[in-house]
């Protein structure tokens, strides 16, 4: 591996550069500014997750010496402190290519940020790294495919360090592995998959943006990741769009409404479940997003605001909505029950009884979300117990942090209203797939209590 290509932006051509060390190379992209394009959506981005989790206070000697061409300069540990909250940047956990157990997680719930540098000194080491992720075969990936194309892994890598302020050469292997065994891979996955959805059109053609739906339990990572997916795409020159089911609940007083027409029914007390939803807006922001293909053409995209009326939320107002304009390649769709589909009534009533009304409202969600969606990632998870813990984990975190946050026992009820419809449909959703799935175009990824990429089955 004695050279990789550098891209420039400033030129169609290719400058070749040799890079011995993964310090030298990362160098090299940073001077060549691989990606030009300043991606100011991250000063913005509040939803789900406070920015700050992901910012760290650093102490670190400038002073390096040289070991060998394929090693770093050896700089010395530096200790770091986390910010507010709690995420995989923090947890310390590791990556694991094991199953888990169905107890909860071990160990302590809000976990010291790690202040061990992953060991990789080197491009070979980062590249025999790569190679080792549980996601690499599954996505038809061979090493001779990642080697040929490094240089771009190592630019995402880096592109991805500075939109979660980590230094790129003190990674801690959590870290490490969420960026290269997780995301990179998943980038791929789905570049992959524009590619072949624009090939389908003519020329003379417009080419509609591809709707990639992620399908994910609450607080597994699926909004951190599609974060992560849009910011790549932007830097690397993509138009694309991010856009949750959350954006879609129906306004306060049609969720007072929804409540009244429920008495009684815990899983309708509060928005979540299917039937809190406003599906014309879904159809309609869906199939507006679909006509943006050319420059010029532009449209709001629906937000929630979950802080309104003491937590109970309310639609945003629209003047706060963000605009997106053509034309389009992407978008990112993600939701906790996106793909769930209407089972037999004895199947849901041995779960809940509850859920009778919630699967009969299942039936309108497939013209209203999924026929939208062309290509899906699936985020498979052993427990639904798992729902439980991140969650009481984030709480406790807020509140070590001096923030408000929900009790124990406020964890348990809030969860509680999600858990019999996880156990309802995941099965079903994990054994087939969402409704219209093309299995070619269906990524299923497993992920273990530490929120991390396993083999699974």
């Amino acid at each position: 591996m004695a050279a990789f290509n550098i891209l420039s932006p400033s030129t169609t051509t290719t400058t070749t550069t040799t890079c011995y060390s993964l310090s030298s190379c990362l160098s090299n992209i940073t001077r060549t500014n691989y990606f030009s394009n300043d991606y100011n959506n991250n000063k913005t981005f509040s939803r789900d997750f406070h920015f700050s989790l992901f910012s760290s206070q650093t102490n670190s000697s400038s002073s390096s010496s040289s070991k060998t061409k394929r090693e770093l300069s050896k700089m010395p540990t530096r200790s770091s402190k986390s910010g507010s909250g709690h995420s995989w940047i923090q947890d310390g956990s590791m990556h694991q290519n094991s199953t888990s157990s169905n107890k909860g997680i071990q160990g302590p719930l809000h976990s010291v940020f790690p202040s061990v540098p992953a060991q990789v000194s080197s491009v070979e080491d980062l590249f025999e790294f790569i190679c080792s992720g549980p996601l690499i075969s599954k996505l038809g990936l061979t090493s001779e495919m990642i080697a040929e194309s490094i240089d771009k892994w190592i630019s995402y890598g880096l592109q991805l360090c500075l939109l979660f302020k980590l230094n790129e050469l003190y990674l801690t292997v959590p870290q490490k592995a969420r960026f290269y065994h997780y995301y990179i891979p998943v980038f791929v996955w789905c570049e992959d998959k524009i590619s072949k959805h624009v090939s389908q059109f003519k020329d003379s053609e417009d080419i509609l943006p591809l709707v990639i739906g992620f399908s994910a339990p609450q607080g597994c990572g699926k909004t951190t990741l599609v974060f992560a997916l849009d910011y790549l795409f932007k830097v690397t020159g993509r138009k694309s769009a991010m856009l949750s089911i959350d954006d879609f609940y129906l306004t306060a007083e049609g969720q007072a409404k929804l409540r009244e027409a429920n008495p009684g029914n815990a899983l309708l007390e509060f928005r979540g479940n299917a039937g809190s939803h406003d599906l014309p807006l879904s159809i309609e922001t869906m199939s507006g997003l679909s006509k943006l293909t050319k420059e010029g053409m532009k449209m709001r995209l629906p937000r929630y605001d979950k802080s309104a009326y003491s937590g109970r939320g309310d639609r945003a107002d629209p003047s706060t909505w963000p605009e997106v304009e053509g034309p389009l390649t992407v978008v990112l769709f993600e939701g906790w029950m996106l793909g769930f589909k209407p089972l037999p009534v004895e199947v849901v009533q041995a779960v809940d009884p509850q859920l009778e009304i919630i699967n009969k409202n299942l039936e309108a969600y497939y013209d209203s979300w999924d026929k939208f969606i062309k290509a899906w990632v699936v985020i498979k998870i052993q427990d639904p117990s798992y729902v439980y813990q991140w969650r009481l984990q984030a709480e406790i975190a807020m509140r070590e942090d001096g923030n408000p946050g929900m009790t124990n026992e406020e964890v348990k009820d809030f969860v509680s209203r999600y858990l019999p419809a996880y156990k309802a449909y995941l099965p079903t959703l994990y054994a087939e797939g969402p409704s219209g799935s093309d299995p070619e175009n269906l990524l299923v990824i497993e992920i273990d209590e530490g929120r991390n990429p396993i083999l699974g089955n």
